[in-house]
C-alpha cells in the first residue's frame, strides 16, 4: 500500500520531481501502520522507483484509537450511571459507530457531542448517554498510540541507510492520518511537514491502478523496483541460517557463495532454502529444499559448491547448486506468492529484534562448534598420516586433546569449546612440522626420478613425469 501510494505521488508530481528524491510513506490505516521509505531516480526521462526499506506495526490501526474512546465512554458512563455498557452487545455496537464517528469529526473539530438515547435500561426504565468529548481529551487518550508509531519509522530511516534530513517528502496514508496529532507526530519525526495534496483515501487505489498500468504495458515512463521483505538463505552446517540476500535488497537481484561437504566422501547435499531474520534455521520459514547428488568423493571441505539466488522483477526466487568440479547442478523456483503474509513478515522481524540476543550467542556457539570440529578432524587426519613420526607420548597427548575438543563442542559451554580449541593448537605443532617435512619430501623424490623425454618422440606428446629444464639447451 506505501509503494502504491508513492507511486500516486510521483504520476502527481511527475514534473516537479528531481531526479534521486526520497519520500517517506507513513501509512496509519484502519488495522495496520505500514512506513516505507522510496528513492525515485529519473533515467531518460523515465521514473523510476526503488522501495529503500519497508517497516510498520501490524497490531496498530484506527481500530485502536476507537476502542480507546468506547473504553472511556464506558468508564464514564459506569461512574455516572452505575451501568457497564461493556456487557450489553447491542449497546457495544451502538459505541462503536459512534466512537468512531466521534474521531473522525475531532479531525476538524475541538469538540464533538456523542449522543445515544436509549442505550440501555434498568429497573428505574430507559437510560440515556450523552456526553462531549475534546479534541484534547481524546490526544491524551491515544498519545500512547501515536508514540507506536515513532520507532518503526526509525528503523525504516536506518534500514534505508539515511537520515530523516535527506527524505524530501512525507506522505500521509490511511484515514487516521487525517488526525491532527498524528499529522504533528510524523512532522516531528522527519522534521518536515507532510503533504496536504495527497488524498489519504485515494492514494492507495490510483497507485495500484497505476502499478497495473506499467505491468500492462499501458505506462512506460515509469517503474517500481520493489525490495525483499526479509532475508533469503540456506541452513548450513549446526542448523545455522547463512544469508545470501539481506533484508530490504532491491529486486531484481542474484547472489551466489561457495560452500562445502561436512563429512568426508560426501556424495550429495540437500539445499534448505530459508525466509528470515533469526540465526537459527528451524526459527525462520521453509521455502523449499533439493539434493544435489553425483559429488566425487574426498575430504570434507574439498569439493566447491556455488549456490545462487536470484530473484527475477516477478519476485520469483531461483535457486542453484552447482559442482564446481563436476558442473552437475540441481535448482528449485519458488514462487512470489509461496512466502509470507504482511502479518507474517512484521511477526518475523519483531520476533528477530526480541530474541537478538539469543540470536548471537547461538551464531557464536555454532561457529566455535564448526570451528572445533574442523581442527579436531584435521589433527586426526594428520595422526593417521604422520603421526608415526613423533613419540608414542606426543601422540598420545594430541589425540586427549583431540577428545576432549570434541566433547567440549557437544556441549553449550562457549569458553570451554574455545578453551579446548586454543589448548589443541598450542600441542599440534610438531605434528604439522612432520607433516611438512613428509610433503617437502615426497616432492624431492619426484624431481629426482624426473627425467627428459625419450629420444625420437613428438613434442606435442603429453609427458607424465616432470621435466627439469637442461642448463645446456640454453632455456
Amino acid at each position: 500500500e506505501p509503494t502504491a501510494a508513492a507511486l500516486a505521488f510521483g504520476l502527481d508530481k511527475k514534473n516537479s520531481t528531481k531526479s534521486g528524491e526520497k519520500i517517506a510513506v507513513y501509512d496509519l490505516g484502519g488495522g495496520t501502520f505500514d512506513i516505507s521509505i522510496i528513492e525515485i531516480d529519473i533515467v531518460d526521462g523515465e521514473h523510476l522507483f526503488e522501495v529503500m526499506s519497508t517497516n510498520g506495526n501490524t497490531f496498530l490501526g484506527g481500530e485502536d484509537f476507537d476502542q480507546r474512546i468506547i473504553d472511556y465512554i464506558i468508564d464514564d458512563f459506569k461512574k455516572e450511571k452505575g451501568i457497564d455498557l461493556s456487557k450489553d452487545e447491542l449497546a457495544l455496537q451502538r459505541l462503536k459507530e459512534s466512537a468512531e464517528k466521534a474521531k473522525i469529526e475531532l479531525s476538524s473539530t475541538t469538540q464533538t457531542d456523542i449522543n445515544l438515547p436509549y442505550i440501555t435500561a434498568d429497573s428505574s426504565g430507559p437510560q440515556h448517554l450523552a456526553m462531549k468529548l475534546t479534541r484534547a481529551k481524546l490526544e491524551s487518550l491515544v498519545k500512547d498510540l501515536v508514540e507506536q508509531t515513532v520507532a518503526p519509522c526509525e528503523t525504516a530511516i536506518k534500514d534505508a541507510g539515511i537520515s530523516a534530513s535527506d527524505i524530501s517528502h512525507v506522505i500521509l496514508v490511511g484515514g487516521m492520518t487525517r488526525m491532527p496529532m498524528v499529522q504533528e507526530q510524523a512532522k516531528k519525526v522527519f522534521g518536515s511537514e507532510p503533504r496536504k495534496d495527497v488524498n489519504p483515501d485515494e492514494a492507495v487505489a490510483v497507485g495500484a491502478a497505476i502499478q497495473a498500468a506499467v505491468l500492462q504495458g499501458d505506462v512506460t515512463d515509469m517503474q517500481l523496483f520493489d525490495v525483499t521483505p526479509l532475508s533469503l538463505g540456506l541452513e548450513t552446517e549446526g542448523g545455522v541460517m547463512t544469508t545470501l540476500i539481506e533484508k530490504n535488497t532491491t529486486i531484481p537481484v542474484a547472489e551466489s557463495k561457495i560452500f562445502s561437504t561436512a563429512a568426508d566422501n560426501q556424495s550429495a547435499v540437500t539445499v534448505h532454502v530459508l525466509q528470515g531474520e533469526r540465526k537459527r534455521a528451524s526459527e525462520n520459514k521453509s521455502l523449499g529444499n533439493f539434493n544435489l547428488g553425483g559429488i566425487q568423493p574426498a575430504p570434507r571441505g574439498i569439493p566447491q559448491i556455488e549456490v545462487k539466488f536470484d530473484i527475477d522483477a516477478n519476485g520469483i526466487l531461483h535457486v542453484t547448486a552447482i559442482d564446481k568440479k563436476t558442473n552437475k547442478d540441481a535448482k528449485i523456483t519458488i514462487t512470489a506468492d509461496s512466502g509470507l503474509t504482511e502479518d507474517e513478515i512484521e511477526r518475523m522481524i519483531a520476533d528477530a529484534k526480541d530474541n537478538e540476543e539469543d540470536d548471537k550467542k547461538f551464531a557464536e556457539l555454532s561457529k566455535a562448534r564448526n570451528a572445533a570440529d574442523t581442527l579436531s578432524s584435521s589433527v586426526r587426519d594428520q595422526l593417521r598420516e604422520v603421526g608415526s613420526k613423533l613419540p608414542d607420548e606426543k601422540q598420545k597427548e594430541i589425540r586427549g586433546h583431540c577428545d576432549r575438543l570434541e566433547e567440549a563442542a557437544k556441549g553449550n559451554d562457549l569458553d570451554a569449546i574455545k578453551n579446548a580449541t586454543e589448548s589443541l593448537s598450542k600441542v599440534i605443532g610438531p605434528l604439522y612440522e612432520a607433516a611438512s617435512n613428509e610433503e617437502e619430501q615426497e616432492k624431492s623424490e619426484e624431481k629426482v626420478k624426473g627425467t627428459p623425454p625419450q629420444a625420437g618422440k613428438k613434442e606435442d606428446d603429453p609427458v607424465e613425469v616432470e621435466v627439469v629444464d637442461d642448463p645446456k639447451d640454453g632455456k
